[in-house]
């Protein structure tokens, strides 16, 4: 999402480099390609219209220090005018309470009910907690059925009763607090729009238990009707957050522009994919940076921190150090980046991502698999030690592996290449072609 947006706002960029200071008219093409890349975006058109009006008057009469060139400065007050367009600062989840009870609320098909189960997930993760999901949308066919195989996927508890919702959640909440469970995820029902039995369910079960957090899941990729949902739920249940999913998708994004300054109700979470692990914090400063192309440093190392083990990783690091890092070191390294997901997302997060042509880049994961068959079919020592691996046992290899003596021979020659390459980094004899 946003790489049309922020490409945009890059191009605008152009309009002013190389100028020695910023003057109304050298910055009046950057304004109005700003104005057109939020709107196409389906930014909300009162939100554009004082966006641009204040990175405008900012840009006028800021100072130009002496470190930065004008088309830094200007690049820096659309960054700071984003961020604060976007929140500000970053609102984390309520988790002190115990047991915290959290509703999600939202119309059908917005993914509440897989939201749920990466919220669980995410708990459980992240917070070492141990969270119970209680199915209460007792009139979609088949939302009981998808929590409960989501939460057998995940091994979290799943809470179901033939009951009124009410007393659902209430029966619910007693079951979590006898079986020490402390953070109790709610999957309301939805609507295919808003109606006022939906309300008052809602407002019955706020009424009886009431959440602690009270969370809107949105499809992002809604548009301008997603203000009206947002702002109807609100006067109900007064929220406390919003999720926004689909955004992993040609979602335009204009939504998390517009939501904050529009309803006063912060994000708290974006939905990046189908999978369990799909969901991510909301830092308004980390997504300013992503929409200007800047990268996203600090969320590729929150993902490494979730899936890496430290020992293993410093174990590894010592041996490229020395020079004794071999395939089957290699082996193991891979089954560790496997676990980040897909590699094309992390290369997204990247600074100069788009610049770079590193957001178009399709990595078939048969690459990984074919490798590690590959690596799997040699013998322990032969992983070891390579250099014993002539064209006998090459062919033995290929044969396990069901791949070609070539790929082997590639594969040999990548390793043996990255290998040197380590070896000179570490010698500091590396030089950079920049």
């Amino acid at each position: 999402m946003f790489e049309y947006m922020g490409d945009r706002i890059s191009n605008a960029l152009k309009n002013i480099r190389g100028m020695g200071k910023i003057t109304e008219e050298n910055i009046g093409d950057a304004v109005r390609e700003i104005r057109i890349a939020l709107l196409e975006a389906d930014v909300n058109y009162q939100v554009v219209k004082e966006f641009v009006a204040d990175v405008k008057e900012k840009a006028l009469n800021a100072e130009v220090d002496k470190s930065l060139k004008p088309d830094e400065l200007f690049l820096k007050i659309v960054k700071d005018e984003l961020v604060a367009l976007l929140g500000g600062d970053y609102v984390p989840l309520e988790t002190t309470k115990n047991p915290t009870i959290l509703m999600l609320v939202g119309l059908q098909g917005s993914g509440k009910t897989t939201t749920a189960g990466k919220l669980a997930n995410y708990l459980r993760k992240k917070h070492n907690k141990r969270p119970l999901l209680i199915a209460a949308d007792i009139y979609r066919p088949a939302a009981i059925d998808q929590l409960k195989t989501i939460g057998k996927e995940l091994n979290v508890p799943v809470f179901s009763e033939e009951k009124k919702v009410v007393d659902i959640v209430n029966d619910g909440i007693n079951y979590a607090k006898e079986n020490n469970l402390d953070y109790i995820i709610i999957d309301t029902a939805g609507r295919l729009q808003i109606d006022e039995a939906l309300m008052g369910e809602l407002r019955d079960i706020d009424a009886s238990v009431h959440p602690h957090e009270k969370i809107l899941v949105i499809d992002g990729s809604m548009g301008q009707d997603a203000i009206n949902v947002i702002t109807g739920f609100n006067e109900a249940l007064n929220l406390t957050g919003c999720i926004l999913t689909k955004l992993d998708g040609n979602t335009k994004g204009g939504v998390a522009l517009s939501v904050r300054h529009l309803t006063h109700i912060p994000i708290k979470f974006v939905g990046n994919s189908e999978k369990m692990d799909g969901l991510s914090e909301f830092y308004p400063n980390r997504m300013a940076d992503r929409i200007l192309d800047m990268g996203d440093i600090l969320e590729i190392v929150s993902k490494v921190e979730d899936v890496i083990d430290e020992e293993e990783a410093k174990r590894q690091a010592i041996k490229m150090k020395k020079g004794t890092f071999d395939l089957d070191d290699f082996l193991q390294t891979l089954n560790q980046i496997k676990k980040l997901g897909p590699l094309e997302n992390i290369l997204k997060m990247l600074p100069q991502a788009r610049k770079m042509g590193l957001n178009n880049i399709s990595i078939d994961p048969k690459e990984f698999a074919h490798i590690e068959a590959i690596i799997q079919s040699m013998t322990l020592e032969e992983r070891r030690h390579p250099e014993i691996l002539k064209a006998t046992r090459k062919q033995r290899i290929a044969k396990g592996s069901g791949r070609t003596v070539e790929e082997v021979n590639r594969l040999l020659k990548q390793f043996e290449t990255m290998k040197e390459m380590m070896k000179k980094m570490n010698n500091g004899n590396l030089k950079l072609p920049f």
